[in-house]
């Protein structure tokens, strides 16, 4: 057991690595905390994360779902806020390996100075290292690439200050120095970044524009979705804008208020316009046989077509407004040039 006092900072941080240290080796371990000091709205699953910066806020919270967690011996929430007197029990499970491997993967950069450097990801690569991807990663790139990458919370995402889904294409933004880090993802937070996307959606929007104001959690049946969940799910704004109509198909531009995991996905889904290819979110499987009545099998679409198209923020060193924009990858290109040929 080792136990994990508030008292001074240097001790906490010394006891933490220790605790770290056990699980490399391969084995559980227990860890208890006392909390001694009143923190002012202070989460569990945010101060434990803070506490255990090896671990991510979402491994934090799976534990405490799994009830690896307790407060006062009896099982508790993400949300609890804690309080002077609390005593937290945990079970750590040992730590993966978190050794990157740098790989030479070719990349479009569109952006670079000492800080900063962003790239137009190509679709069906994933941001960083995951479950079932540890390898041919956003970030197994850019470590052979660059080298040199700003520390996170997690040390398999090195960088990382927002991600795209695997088979988003276009604008992602990573960071190479520390400080760069932390105040660019001030910026996310406090949603002063300005996010503009690409789709083509099924079927014609009935308006031109239109803000979509509509909360996103889990889904309540299938682990990999999210779904609108009212009064369950968290604040999420999307505002669209209409690009091009092509007789039974939506070319749009989307502004992102917030970030919602597969927000994009889901409030076109919620409207009854799925983006296509988006097969996960209703989208219909189309090939090109059917839209010009032929016995072509080849999909319209051979992922979803959505793209990251530009973003905009204050650098965070040197305070001047940086715009970056990635063009349209080929696969929507020949998707609309279709769209276009079957709307004359």
């Amino acid at each position: 057991m080792i136990m994990v006092e508030e008292q001074a900072e240097n001790q906490d941080v010394l006891r933490e690595d220790e605790a770290a240290a056990v699980t490399e080796d391969g084995g559980p371990v227990r860890a208890s905390l006392e909390i001694r000091h009143r923190r002012s709205h202070s989460r569990i699953d945010k101060y434990l994360q803070g506490r255990f910066p090896r671990f991510s806020r979402t491994a934090i919270q799976k534990l405490i779902k799994e009830g690896a967690i307790t407060v006062n011996a009896k099982p508790t929430k993400a949300s609890y806020e804690i309080n002077p007197g609390d005593k937290i029990d945990l079970i750590l499970p040992p730590l993966e390996s978190k050794e990157i491997k740098a790989e030479n993967i070719p990349l479009e950069i569109l952006f670079e100075d000492p800080y900063l450097v962003a790239v137009n990801k190509p679709a069906n690569m994933v941001s960083h290292p995951a479950r079932g991807y540890q390898s041919g990663t956003l970030v197994n790139a850019m470590m052979y690439y660059c080298q040199q990458l700003s520390k996170s919370d997690d040390p398999i995402r090195p960088g990382i200050v927002h991600r795209l889904d695997k088979d988003t294409t276009g604008v992602i933004v990573l960071a190479k120095d520390d400080e760069a880090h932390w105040r660019l993802a001030l910026q996310f937070e406090r949603r002063k970044i300005y996010k503009e996307y690409l789709a083509v959606v099924e079927g014609e929007l009935e308006l031109d524009s239109d803000r979509i104001v509509a909360a996103i959690g889990t889904h309540p049946s299938m682990r990999e979705r999210y779904a609108v969940r009212e009064g369950v799910g968290r604040h999420a704004a999307t505002v669209y804008q209409v690009v091009e109509r092509l007789n039974g198909f939506t070319f749009v531009r989307l502004v992102l208020e917030t970030g919602r995991t597969h927000q994009i996905r889901v409030h076109m889904s919620h409207l009854r316009h799925p983006i296509v290819g988006d097969t996960l979110y209703g989208a219909r499987r189309i090939t090109v046989g059917q839209l010009f009545k032929t016995d072509d099998e080849t999909p319209i679409m051979p992922r979803f077509a959505l793209h990251a198209h530009k973003i905009q923020f204050r650098h965070p060193i040197t305070g001047q407004d940086i715009v970056i924009q990635a063009p349209l990858p080929a696969d929507m290109e020949n998707l609309l040039e279709l769209l276009r040929k079957r709307k004359k």
